[in-house]
C-alpha cells in the first residue's frame, strides 16, 4: 500500500509542478504531462522503475483513454454520424489508407516481410486521438475548419481500429502460435482457431451493441430512481469497465468498445449526467495516462542506437504531415490552416501501443521490434506539441505573411461598406443583423465552410477568408472601410487582427469582441479602446429583471444599469494594471467593487423614482 500511495503522490506532485509551466510556455498541458512522465521515469529520476511497474502504470491509466472514448461516442449520436459522412469517409478514410499505403511500400521495400510491414503500417496510420482533442479544445479550435477535419479524420482512425485488430490474428504464422502465445485474452478465446476468434472479436462487438440499445438504458433508470448521485456514477464506471473487460476478453482495444457503447447511449435520456459525471475521471486519468507514456519511453533503447530511432520517429511524422498536407489542399484549406492541421496529426495514435501488444500476442512481430515501434510512437507523441509550438509562434507566421497563396482560399468580394464584419458566428450575426435592419450593410467575413453555406441559404451575404491575413482584409474593402468590427471566437485570433490593422490599416476604428475582462486587459494592453465583453451586458440586463420582478421602478433600474456599467468599465481601466499582481489586484479589485456598491446605494437614495413611475405606471402595464 506505501509504493501504491508513493507513486500516486509522484504522479499528482509531478503533474502539478510540470503541466502549469508547459501551460505558461505556450506548450499545452499533454507535453506538461509527457515531460513530467520523463522526468520520474526510470532514465532520470527514477521513481517509476522499468520493466513491469511502468508497464503496469500504463495499463492502469489507459482507462482515461478508454473514458475519453466513451465520452466522445456519447457526443456522436447515429445521426450526427451520418451528417459526417464525408469528413469520416472521403477525409478520414483517405488519410488511413493513404498513409497506410505508403509506410507499408516503404518497409517492404526495406526488406521487411510483408505481415509485419502490414502490422506497422496499419498501426501507424492512426494518430493520438486524446493528444489532438485536447490541443484543439486547449485552443478552442474545435468548431474551425482544423478542428472538424481532425475530427472527421480521427473518427475514421478509430473505427478503423477495429478491422485492424480484426486482420492482425489472420496475419499469424500457425495456429499454434495464437494458441501458445497470448498475453492479453482468455485460455478459451486463446484456444480458438484463427477464424473463431475473428468470430469472437465481431460477436463481442454485437453484443456491446445489444447491450447498448436494451441492457444500459432500463439499468441507468433503475438507478436514477434511487436519486444517490454517487450510485448513478458507480452505474456508469460499471458500463464503462465492464465493455472494457469483455473487450480485452476476446483481445480487443477496451477503448473501442467504450466508444461504441458511447454512440449507442448518444440518444439516451442520461447522455449528459453520464458525461458530468465522468468528466472528471477522464482528466485525471488520461493525464496519467500521458505520464505513463513519458515514463516508460525506452532512453536505453534508443541511445543505444539514436539514429535509426530518431530518423524513423522524423521520417513517419514527415511522411503523415505530407499526407495530411496534401489532403489539407484538396479540401481549401489556407496555408496556416493546413499547417495545423498536417502537424496536429502527425504522430502515431496510444491505440498503436494496444496494436503493437496485439501483433507480439500473435508473434507477427518480435520482442525487440515491439520495443523499437513503442518508443517511436512515445517519440512522436513527445514531439508533436514542440513542433506543433515552433511552427505556430515561428514557423506559420513568417510563411504566411511571406506567400500569396491564401489568395486563392478566399471568395472575390466585389463590395464596398464602411463596415467589415470578421466572424458570423452567434455573436457576429446579432451584429449584422441589427446593422442591416437599421440600413448599415457591412462586408462580412467567416472560414467556416460549412457555415456560410447554411447562412447563404438563409439569405446572408458572407464571404469565406480568413481576417487574420492582411491580403483577405484589403481584399474585403481595409483601406477604404472606416470600422473593423472582429467578433471572432478565439481571444489570440482577435489580438492578431488588432496588431494587423495597427500596422496595415491604422485609420480603421476597431471594436473588439471580449469573452471576459481578461481577455479584455490583453485587448487594452494592445491599445484597443472599444472592447465588448460578451457576458456583461446580458448579465445585467438579467440583473435589471429581478430588480423589476421585486417592484423596482423600470427607469430607476435603467439608470442604476447604467451607472454600474460606466464604473464598471472605470475600474477595469485601473485594475488592467495590476493583472500580473494577484495580491495587488485582489486588492484594488475588492476597493473598486466597495466603491461601486456605495455609488450605486447613492443613486438609490435620490429619490429619482419618485418619477420613475412613467416608465411603467400601472395603466400601462395593464395595457400591455
Amino acid at each position: 500500500m506505501t509504493g501504491f500511495l508513493l507513486t500516486a503522490i509522484v504522479f499528482i506532485l509531478a503533474a502539478i509542478l510540470f503541466v502549469p509551466i508547459a501551460k505558461k510556455l505556450g506548450m499545452g498541458s499533454v507535453l506538461g504531462y509527457l515531460i513530467a512522465g520523463i522526468v520520474i521515469g526510470p532514465y532520470l529520476l527514477g521513481f517509476i522503475e522499468s520493466g513491469n511497474q511502468g508497464q503496469d502504470i500504463m495499463h492502469t491509466t489507459e482507462f482515461g483513454v478508454v473514458i475519453m472514448l466513451f465520452l466522445i461516442g456519447l457526443e456522436l449520436d447515429p445521426d450526427n454520424l451520418w451528417k459526417m459522412r464525408d469528413l469520416i469517409i472521403r477525409v478520414g478514410l483517405l488519410q488511413v489508407l493513404t498513409t497506410a499505403a505508403l509506410i507499408f511500400g516503404l518497409a517492404v521495400y526495406l526488406g521487411m516481410d510483408w505481415k509485419i510491414s502490414l502490422a506497422i503500417s496499419l498501426s501507424m496510420a492512426l494518430s493520438s486521438t486524446a493528444i489532438v482533442l485536447s490541443s484543439l479544445k486547449e485552443k478552442n479550435q474545435m468548431g474551425s475548419p482544423v478542428g472538424k477535419m481532425s475530427f472527421g479524420v480521427l473518427l475514421m482512425q478509430d473505427i478503423a481500429v477495429i478491422p485492424i485488430l480484426a486482420i492482425i490474428p489472420l496475419l499469424a504464422s500457425t495456429a499454434g502460435e495464437i494458441a501458445g502465445n497470448s498475453h492479453s485474452g482468455t485460455g478459451f478465446i486463446n484456444s480458438l482457431p484463427t477464424w473463431a476468434q475473428t468470430l469472437s472479436i465481431f460477436g463481442a462487438i454485437g453484443l456491446v451493441v445489444l447491450m447498448g440499445r436494451f441492457g444500459f438504458g432500463p439499468l441507468l433508470k433503475w438507478v436514477s430512481k434511487t436519486r444517490l448521485r454517487e450510485l448513478f456514477t458507480a452505474s456508469a464506471l460499471l458500463i464503462v469497465f465492464g465493455i472494457s473487460w469483455l473487450m480485452q476478453v476476446v483481445g480487443l482495444s477496451p477503448a473501442l468498445g467504450a466508444f461504441i457503447a458511447g454512440v449507442i447511449l448518444a440518444n439516451s435520456p442520461y447522455r449528459h449526467a453520464l458525461e458530468s459525471d465522468l468528466e472528471p475521471f477522464k482528466g485525471l486519468l488520461l493525464g496519467l495516462f500521458f505520464m505513463a507514456v513519458g515514463a516508460t519511453i525506452n532512453f536505453d533503447l534508443i541511445l543505444g542506437d539514436p539514429i535509426p530511432i530518431i530518423s524513423v520517429t522524423l521520417g513517419v511524422m514527415l511522411l503523415k504531415f505530407l499526407v495530411l498536407f496534401g489532403i489539407g489542399k484538396i479540401r481549401k484549406l489556407n496555408l496556416s490552416q493546413n499547417i495545423s492541421f498536417a502537424i496536429g496529426l502527425s504522430q502515431v495514435s496510444e491505440f498503436s501501443f494496444v496494436t503493437y501488444a496485439f501483433a507480439l500476442q500473435f508473434e507477427v512481430i518480435g520482442p525487440e521490434l515491439s520495443d523499437q515501434l513503442m518508443a517511436i510512437t512515445a517519440l512522436t507523441m513527445t514531439f508533436t506539441p514542440l513542433v506543433a509550438v515552433v511552427a505556430e509562434k515561428g514557423i506559420i507566421p513568417r510563411m504566411v505573411e511571406n506567400t500569396n497563396e491564401t489568395e486563392e482560399n478566399f471568395d472575390s468580394i466585389h463590395e464596398k461598406n464602411e463596415v467589415i464584419l470578421l466572424g458570423f458566428g452567434n455573436f457576429g450575426s446579432t451584429i449584422g443583423r441589427f446593422l442591416r435592419a437599421n440600413g448599415v450593410e457591412s462586408t462580412i467575413l467567416d472560414y467556416d465552410p460549412e457555415r456560410i453555406d447554411f447562412l447563404r441559404k438563409m439569405g446572408f451575404k458572407v464571404y469565406f477568408g480568413d481576417g487574420t491575413q492582411v491580403s483577405v482584409l484589403k481584399t474585403a474593402g481595409a483601406d477604404e472601410a472606416k470600422i473593423l468590427i472582429s467578433a471572432i471566437d478565439t481571444p489570440a485570433q482577435n489580438l492578431q487582427v488588432v496588431e494587423i490593422c495597427k500596422e496595415h490599416f491604422p485609420h480603421l476604428e476597431v471594436l473588439v469582441r471580449a469573452k471576459n475582462r481578461y481577455d479584455a486587459y490583453e485587448l487594452m494592453e494592445s491599445g484597443v479602446r472599444n472592447i465588448y465583453r460578451e457576458h456583461i451586458d446580458t448579465s445585467i440586463r438579467m440583473g435589471e429583471d429581478v430588480l423589476k420582478k421585486i417592484g423596482f421602478r423600470a427607469h430607476t433600474v435603467h439608470r442604476l444599469a447604467a451607472q454600474f456599467m460606466k464604473y464598471d468599465e472605470e475600474a477595469l481601466k485601473i485594475l488592467v494594471n495590476f493583472k500580473n499582481d494577484e495580491n495587488e489586484y485582489i486588492h484594488n479589485a475588492k476597493k473598486h467593487i466597495e466603491q461601486q456598491e456605495n455609488l450605486l446605494s447613492g443613486e438609490l437614495m435620490k429619490k429619482f423614482s419618485l418619477n420613475d413611475h412613467a416608465w411603467d405606471s400601472d395603466s400601462l402595464k395593464e395595457n400591455s
